[in-house]
């Protein structure tokens, strides 16, 4: 094989690779479009005008949603509505808004379904929306419930960490 085509050839795979990628980069973006659009009928709020934040503890964790300007009123009660109806929902092991959002059962749902007198969901309202904390003293339950956010911040790209923080 001569330098020539195997030149040619690098210049095929790197182009073929560009493309792989380009094509992935496509799907994820739509992909995301599509979850905000569900999530916006689900939750009752503008995606693009609120900050998702997942955090994970040792006894459990916490969803936070925000307003993005801390003078949008609108967004502000939509998402304390959302909140509010969601720890109570969660509670009575209802997770039907998370698995409309995306398009699918999320991981730890079924598990925190059939634990759910184990788990504590409380919403507490904040100055630009609110936050549902997530407690727990099951080790099966707290494992769940783990599996929830972590996928979350994955899905909401968040960009929190996945580990637990005391």
């Amino acid at each position: 094989m001569n330098r020539m085509s195997m030149t040619s050839g690098s210049a095929v795979v790197a182009m073929l690779w560009a493309a792989a990628g380009s094509a992935q980069h496509h799907a994820q973006t739509q992909k995301e479009a599509e979850m905000k659009k569900r999530g916006a009928v689900a939750m009752g709020f503008d995606q693009e005008k609120t900050a998702h934040h997942v955090g994970l503890t040792s006894r459990g964790g916490y969803v936070q949603v925000q307003a993005n300007d801390p003078a949008d009123t609108t967004n502000i009660a939509a998402v304390q509505r959302h909140l509010e109806v969601i720890a109570a929902a969660f509670a009575a092991g209802d997770f039907s808004k998370p698995s409309m959002t995306h398009d699918e059962t999320p991981p730890g749902v079924r598990v925190m379904q059939r634990l759910k007198a184990a788990i504590v969901f409380r919403f507490e309202p904040t100055d630009r929306g609110g936050i549902v904390r997530i407690t727990t003293n099951d080790a099966a339950a707290l494992k769940a419930v783990h599996d929830f956010l972590r996928y979350q911040i994955k899905e909401h790209a968040t960009g929190d960490s996945p580990k637990p923080v005391r």
